[in-house]
């Protein structure tokens, strides 16, 4: 009687150990591909989500360099308004150092003031720095000439001086001695580094 057939074994030089078997896959078309062996399968992927800056890196906030344009001429307009109201009432009191010493002092607060404003609201806006340092200058000439105008409207003669001479009050805040020329002109100039450092420190720390 025969022996029943037995499979012959493979060829296995050096007796190594059989390679496993892969597990059948999905048919094509359905599904993705198993991964090989020792692979880890692709994790799904997460929706992105923005976290804020930690504390210390938050980004600088904008100005509104609009809105602190019209805000420092509505300061300027204001503090020139009472500096005029100031000159008009005292000034037949006032001696010429007197009036000297007030019209520096007024366009420094103006600048001042201006300054201040532009760079709250501003920020670090550099365009709303240069608006802020002309309104200031602006405040402080027109501060001085708004109130020769106050004074001759007083004294009855705006009439001639609008008639003859309407630059009056311009030729009086210039004057016409090189002292009174040069406190004119530096006054103007404190009055724009005041407005334009100003608003430089306060918008610089709160950006």
């Amino acid at each position: 009687m025969s022996q029943p057939w037995q499979p012959q074994p493979q060829y296995n030089p050096g007796n190594q150990p059989p390679m496993p078997q892969q597990p059948p896959g999905p048919p094509p078309g359905f599904g993705a591909p198993p991964p090989a062996q020792g692979q880890f399968p692709p994790q799904p992927g997460y929706p992105y989500q923005a976290y804020p800056a930690p504390y210390g890196q938050q980004q600088p906030q904008s100005g509104k360099p609009v809105a602190a344009f019209f805000l420092g001429l509505l300061v300027s307009v204001a503090v020139a308004t009472v500096y005029s109201l100031v000159m008009y009432a005292t000034y037949e009191d006032q001696s010429k150092n007197t009036a000297q010493a007030m019209y520096v002092i007024h366009a420094l607060l103006n600048g001042a003031a201006v300054g201040a404003i532009v760079g709250l609201v501003g920020r670090s806006s550099g365009g709303a720095r240069i608006c802020g340092a002309i309104l200031a200058v602006l405040g402080g000439f027109f501060g001085y000439t708004n109130g020769v105008v106050l004074i001759a409207f007083d004294s009855g003669w705006i009439g001639s001086m609008v008639r003859f001479d309407p630059f009056f009050p311009a030729k009086n805040w210039f004057g016409s001695d090189g002292v009174t020329q040069l406190i004119a002109v530096l006054a103007l100039v404190g009055a724009a580094a005041a407005a334009w450092g100003l608003a430089y420190a306060i918008g610089r720390n709160r950006r």
